[in-house]
């Protein structure tokens, strides 16, 4: 099983994942089993295609505050996912940073499909 897992350079900036270390500019080393590469794409196509429905719905409806879509949690919730993935399949000292980011818990998560809504 170990002989199947191959080594990925993932950028969540660039929503890509290389095979090869120079390819582009990358922030996480990953190292899995490649049924997992899919996983990775299908997030990063499901954050595209968001993305560009926020990118739309700002232009005919700009009084909706950004915070107040679903499409902006979804996101959130995929790019939760895309952390927990990269977790999975780093090294320690990458997994002790994303345990350190506000929005990686272990257990219940912070962001919620329902929108926020202001304190009074």
């Amino acid at each position: 099983m170990d002989n199947d897992k191959v080594r990925m350079y993932v950028s969540i900036a660039n929503q890509q994942i290389y095979s090869h270390k120079h390819d582009s500019p990358w922030e996480y080393e990953v190292e899995m089993s490649r049924e997992f590469l899919p996983v990775f794409n299908q997030l990063f196509t499901q954050i595209g295609r968001l993305e560009f429905s926020n990118f739309l719905r700002g232009h005919s409806r700009p009084f909706l505050p950004y915070h107040y879509d679903r499409d902006n949690h979804d996101i959130d919730r995929r790019t939760m996912k895309l952390y927990a993935l990269i977790h999975e399949f780093t090294d320690d000292e990458t997994k002790k940073f994303i345990e350190k980011l506000p929005y990686f818990t272990k257990g219940n998560p912070k962001i919620t499909s329902a929108p926020v809504q202001p304190s009074s």
